[in-house]
């Protein structure tokens, strides 16, 4: 008979090998990785465990970067050209800078007799097949504004449908059959390869002098709760087809007299604290957000909000609590453009907290920005300290996550 110390020893050694086991079976989970899968073994062999956090894809795809190429993930730009050939100049800005995304338009600044990219249904799904075969990985945002109403790019002279409803339409309508007309739209956009909406709307329709938005009809209504409901079923639809949204314009257009794409436009004596309240009833849907040019003393009485910490970072990020991609109105607009330099302005954009810093290249020839040009400002700006890297990084993440989603 065995004695009974010698059998309570077995007893306990064999317990401490089954949790050696349960720890061992832990540091092989597949989530922890050696870095000498991350690294070439042929130039470094490196057997550290890398026990404190998971690395995510997005943390992965960063690390494999070179900086122009994480500056460029902040870019998307208008370009001239209704194809995208390889040797184009599009193509070789999109590879070689890893560009976020481009936008498509179809009024030639240049020349309005012929289309700057949208000419036909099939020539549109052409080019976006080369402008996705430019970029690395399949994924690059290829943008329009399609709102409906006066807001579509996809026009029906084109070949398009067309005839989408403008939002105060829209709200006369049932919820099914505003799903129907969505779910529509998100399709024909899918159908060409356009996989981002800058839509929906979701200012207040509270200034009948608003020629922007209310003269349009492209405002869902006065009420923030109304607005949300309506900008959900526009962005469910959208995003059943593969299409990511944009809620825009931050923090609120619907109250302005003027239009920020020929000047400067102050809204603090008319805006109203409730335009809000869409971005916060939505703050956690959202795909991204587009900030507007407008001016506002009483979130920020220096700096439109655009370019404002005070807006982006203060009030979008942490009082909202949203961490998805921020893209800015397009900084070539007069209420930019014409009261900061570009350098300036894509500093201040950059540490206000956007993601995306959206170039048309379509509002004036003048106007016009070569992507170079923008790479090697903002890689002066970090050599000089006035842009910190970090955020540089944290916007590459964002974006990453944003396209995880197509």
């Amino acid at each position: 008979m065995i004695n009974k110390n010698i059998f309570f020893a077995i007893l306990i050694l064999g317990l401490n090998g089954c949790a050696t086991d349960q720890v061992n079976s832990k540091e092989e989970n597949p989530k922890f990785v050696k870095k000498t899968e991350l690294v070439n073994t042929s130039t470094s062999v490196e057997e550290t465990l890398v026990m404190s956090e998971p690395l995510s894809e997005a943390t992965m795809i960063k690390s494999r970067k070179t900086l122009n190429e994480k500056i460029g993930s902040m870019l998307m730009v208008g370009f001239l050209g209704t194809s995208a050939p390889q040797n184009s100049q599009i193509c070789r800005d999109i590879h070689d800078y890893n560009l976020a995304g481009v936008i498509l338009f179809d009024m030639n600044p240049v020349n309005h007799a012929q289309p700057k990219n949208i000419a036909t249904k099939n020539q549109v799904a052409k080019l976006t097949q080369e402008l996705q075969s430019c970029s690395k990985d399949g994924k690059l945002l290829i943008s329009v504004d399609q709102e409906g109403g006066k807001v579509q790019r996809l026009k029906r002279k084109y070949g398009f449908y067309g005839k989408f409803p403008k939002a105060k339409d829209v709200i006369k309508l049932s919820d099914k059959r505003v799903k129907q007309h969505y779910e529509q739209m998100g399709a024909e956009l899918s159908s060409v390869g356009i996989n981002y909406n800058l839509a929906p709307d979701v200012d207040l329709a509270i200034n009948k002098k608003n020629h922007v938005i209310y003269g349009l009809g492209r405002s869902f209504g006065a009420d923030p709760k109304q607005v949300a409901h309506y900008a959900s079923i526009f962005m469910d639809a959208m995003h059943d087809n593969g299409v990511v949204t944009s809620l825009k314009h931050f923090p609120g257009h619907g109250s302005s007299m003027g239009d920020t794409h020929k000047g400067f436009v102050d809204v603090t004596k008319l805006w109203k604290q409730k335009e809000l309240e869409p971005y916060r009833l939505l703050a956690g849907s959202a795909d991204t957000v587009m900030v507007a040019h407008v001016f506002n003393k009483k979130l920020d009485s220096k700096y439109p909000a655009t370019l404002s910490a005070k807006t982006v970072n203060g009030k979008l990020r942490q009082e909202f609590g949203f961490d998805g991609v921020v893209i800015t109105d397009d900084l070539q607009m007069g209420a930019i453009n014409k009261k900061y330099g570009l350098k300036n302005t894509l500093k201040l954009a950059i540490n206000a907290g956007n993601d995306i810093l959206l170039f048309g290249n379509q509002l004036s020839v003048k106007s016009m920005v070569k992507t170079s040009t923008l790479v090697n400002n903002i890689k002066s700006l970090i050599k000089s300290g006035e842009v910190n890297m970090a955020d540089i990084e944290k916007s590459n993440e964002r974006l990453e996550r944003l396209r995880g989603k197509l």
